[in-house]
C-alpha cells in the first residue's frame, strides 16, 4: 500500500479533519498529516501549537505521523516517500480550488496522484475559520473540535479579546 500526505494548516484541528484523516489511515499504510507552517492565511496559533494539537488529536491512528513542513506540498510529499496526496471536499466550491491545485501539483510532480476524500455529511458545513469564529464570540465548539483544541481556544480568545486581535477571518456567522 502506498503512503499518502494530508496537508492542511489546521489553524486548529476540528473533528472534519480528523474525519479524513481516520478515513486516509484506513486506505494507505502510512499517513503523513503535514501542518503547513506559513499558510497564506490569519493564523490564531504558532506552527508548533498546531503541530502538537494535531498531534494530540490524531495519536490514537497508529500509522500516522504528523509533522511540520514549509515549501511546496508536492515536494514535501517526495520526501516523505509519498505517492498521494489527500485533500478533504466538504461543499462543491472546493472541488474547484482542489481540482486546480491537484492539476497544478500533477505538472510539478506526476509521480503523485491526489485523492479527495468527501468531508462526512456531520461535518461538510465545518472549518478552522467557522470554528474559530464561533470560539471568538463565546459560542460554543465543543461538537466542532476535539477537548485540547476547545480549551486552547478558549484560552487563547482569553487573552486576545472578542475581536480575536486581527488574527481571525471573519465568516459573518453575526449576520
Amino acid at each position: 500500500m502506498p503512503i499518502a500526505v494530508y496537508p492542511a494548516s489546521f489553524d486548529p484541528v476540528t473533528y472534519g479533519h480528523m474525519d479524513i484523516a481516520t478515513r486516509a489511515a484506513s486506505m494507505f499504510e502510512k499517513l503523513v498529516v503535514a501542518v503547513y507552517d506559513r499558510p497564506l492565511k490569519h493564523l490564531l496559533f504558532t506552527p508548533d501549537e498546531r503541530l502538537e494539537m494535531t498531534r494530540k488529536a490524531l495519536e490514537h491512528l497508529t500509522n500516522v505521523d504528523v509533522r511540520l513542513y514549509h515549501g511546496l506540498t508536492v515536494g514535501f510529499a517526495q520526501q516523505c516517500g509519498a505517492q498521494v496526496m489527500v485533500r478533504g471536499l466538504r461543499v462543491l466550491s472546493d472541488f474547484e480550488w482542489e481540482f486546480q491545485l491537484a492539476l497544478t501539483n500533477r505538472q510539478i510532480a506526476p509521480d503523485i496522484d491526489t485523492v479527495c476524500l468527501m468531508a462526512g455529511q456531520e461535518y461538510s458545513f465545518l472549518s478552522s475559520s467557522v470554528v474559530k469564529e464561533i470560539a471568538m464570540h463565546g459560542g460554543r465548539v465543543d461538537e466542532m473540535a476535539p477537548p485540547h483544541v476547545v480549551a486552547a481556544l478558549k484560552r487563547r480568545f482569553e487573552t486576545l479579546g472578542t475581536d480575536g486581535g486581527g488574527k481571525v477571518s471573519l465568516v459573518s456567522l453575526r449576520d
